[in-house]
Order: structure tokens, then C-alpha cells, then sequence
């Protein structure tokens, strides 16, 4: 190949690179994709909020008047949902809520899941003193968030709060988790388990109202934290896979199926 051909020549592949690298009319803008995700961060708590039932239609059009947005970030959120599972879509019928998770995909999420947070004990333990401090922390913040759950759910007549109060839960119960995946030195692991979220909400849903073992979850917590604190990465792992095996049957137990 001359020099010719590569500079001059409007058809080289020098020129063909520079028109690749050119952008499109296809190209989202900025504030096209921030207002799309925004969108769908706006269904996305909607549907885990429990607002709509499964089964229930949910209208493009609908949504978008409750939002304030045309239709077309609403048509592209369903779409980036309808890949979570949490939606689903039916020719010549729209889009519907998702059913309530089986037992048996309840069962294949746990299960899924603790491959993930396994491997991520794994490569965590022995923690640094930094990660030992965020884990404490977690810890502490869990066991809060199970106390306002339980005075929440004692008081039947302020839904509201008891979901705000449960939301703050999942919140903390995943960051405890989320400390071995930030430091396990494997970023896909971190982003095949926050890929598992929205199901580990549905299946939250689909195993009954509320939260019923939160003390069996704090406990549990308090086992992985002691043993992760002496370095000793077979005995944390062995406190996380207990750990994880009483929320599998935990959760196949309350199931709405069951």
C-alpha cells in the first residue's frame, strides 16, 4: 500500500476510520439519554414499589402523561426493562408487569447468586483494615434499618413508611454485600451481581409482603462480619454460603406458590 492510498484516496481505509469515528444522526444527544434514563429509573421504582400489580397493563401513553414526557423515552425505558425481566411484552397487547417469580426461578436466582458472592468472599478476604471499617459500617447501618422495618411494620396504618423503611433495608443489606464485591479485586464480578438486582427486588416480591427474617438476616450478618474481621477466608465464605442458604429457604417458604 502507497502513502497515496492511505492519505488521498477518499475510499482508504484512513478515510473510512475518519467517517466511522464522525458522528451520526443515530447518536443519542446528552440530554436525550440523561431524560431517557431518567424515565427509566421513574418505572423502574414504580414496578419495585409494588405501586402496579403483576399482570397489570402498563401504558406507554399513560406513563408518559404521569411523567411529563412524550412517549419516546417511556417506549425506549420499557424496552431496557423488558431485558430485566421485569416487564414483559405481548404482540398486539403492549406491555404487562411481570408475573411473580416460580419457585423454581427463585431458586436459580439464589443460587446464581451465591456463585457470585462466594467468589467475591474469595477474592476479599483477608479484608484491608479500610474494608473492614465500610463492612462494620454496613453492618451498623443494617441493623438499623431491620429496627425502623420492624417498628414500620408494626404500625399497619402507614404504609408509606413502612416501605420507605424497607426500602432503606435493601439498601443497607446490599451494601454489606457490596463491600466483598468492591474489594475483591474482580470488577465483573460486581457488575454480574448488580445485573441480578432488579430480579433479587422481584423476587423479594414474589416471595409475599414485607420482610419477615430480618433478625435471622442481622444475625447472619453479624456471623459473616466476625469471621471476615479474623481474615480467615474459608470461615467467611462458609458464613456466607449458611448465610445465603437461609435466604433461599427462607424465601421458597414465604413464596406465593409455595
Amino acid at each position: 500500500m502507497t502513502e497515496d492510498s492511505v492519505t488521498t484516496d477518499t475510499g482508504s481505509p484512513r478515510s473510512a476510520l475518519r467517517t466511522a469515528m464522525r458522528p451520526t444522526a443515530d447518536a443519542l444527544p446528552v440530554e436525550r439519554r440523561a431524560l431517557r434514563d431518567g424515565v427509566h429509573d421513574s418505572i423502574l421504582e414504580l414496578l419495585l414499589e409494588g405501586d402496579v400489580q403483576p399482570g397489570q397493563s402498563l401504558s406507554i401513553d399513560g406513563l408518559a402523561r404521569q411523567l411529563g414526557v412524550s412517549p419516546t423515552p417511556v417506549r425506549e425505558a420499557m424496552v431496557q426493562l423488558e431485558h430485566t425481566g421485569l416487564v414483559t411484552r405481548a404482540a398486539l397487547k403492549g406491555y404487562r408487569v411481570a408475573p411473580p417469580l416460580t419457585r423454581e426461578r427463585m431458586a436459580e436466582l439464589v443460587d446464581a447468586r451465591t456463585v457470585l458472592e462466594l467468589a467475591a468472599v474469595r477474592g476479599a478476604v483477608p479484608l484491608s483494615d479500610n474494608a473492614i471499617l465500610h463492612l462494620k459500617a454496613a453492618h451498623a447501618d443494617h441493623v438499623v434499618a431491620a429496627s425502623e422495618v420492624k417498628e414500620a411494620q408494626a404500625d399497619t396504618g402507614e404504609d408509606g413508611a413502612a416501605w420507605a423503611a424497607l426500602r432503606r433495608y435493601y439498601d443497607a443489606d446490599w451494601a454489606f454485600h457490596r463491600t466483598f464485591f468492591e474489594h475483591c479485586h474482580n470488577t465483573y464480578l460486581l457488575q454480574l451481581a448488580e445485573s441480578l438486582s432488579p430480579q433479587v427486588h422481584r423476587m423479594r416480591q414474589s416471595a409475599g409482603h414485607g420482610v419477615t427474617d430480618v433478625d435471622l438476616a442481622v444475625a447472619e450478618h453479624a456471623a459473616i462480619l466476625r469471621a471476615a474481621v479474623t481474615g480467615d477466608a474459608d470461615a467467611t465464605e462458609e458464613t456466607m454460603r449458611a448465610h445465603l442458604g437461609g435466604v433461599r429457604q427462607r424465601s421458597l417458604a414465604e413464596s406465593e406458590d409455595a
